[in-house]
């Protein structure tokens, strides 16, 4: 990426009330200085992790925690979009234009933003526990089934 770039919203305010894994802030970081103007960015997980000197499930676990809080979406395999409102335009019209074309809802000053974010948190960590939960269970019972 060179050159300016624009955003239409100072975001790190909000973004700092998310309470993110520190490694997420390092990510969305890296990710936003080497976007494209728009905030499409292809790179893979063992790239980032090698440009910030972290481990790939760090980077995984950013990621995870990115699009939990609605700023990174994964488009495909390597290919990656920022959040509207923190990617950088080639002008500030361009910057005002994508955000008119948001939902009121998925943008960053929406007054329920931190808080969908930590709903997403709140049920992401219960599916992982109804996983663990269900895989105990058949542990359990496989373990029944051997003793029997």
């Amino acid at each position: 990426m060179s050159g300016l770039h624009f955003a239409a919203v100072n975001a790190e305010g909000i973004v700092a009330d998310l309470d993110l894994l520190p490694a997420a802030y390092r990510v969305l970081l890296k990710m936003r200085a080497h976007s494209e103007p728009g905030g499409r960015i292809e790179v893979d997980q063992i790239t980032l992790a090698q440009m910030l000197g972290l481990s790939r499930a760090s980077v995984n676990a950013a990621l995870r925690d990115l699009d939990l809080a609605q700023l990174v979406k994964k488009q495909r395999a390597g290919v990656y979009q920022l959040n509207p409102m923190v990617a950088g335009y080639l002008s500030p019209e361009d910057a005002v234009a994508a955000v008119k074309t948001m939902p009121k809802s998925q943008r960053l000053n929406s007054s329920s933003f931190v808080e969908q974010y930590r709903q997403a948190v709140t049920a992401y960590q219960d599916q992982l526990a109804e996983k663990r939960r269900q895989r105990e269970d058949t542990k359990r019972r496989q373990n029944l089934k051997a003793v029997s």
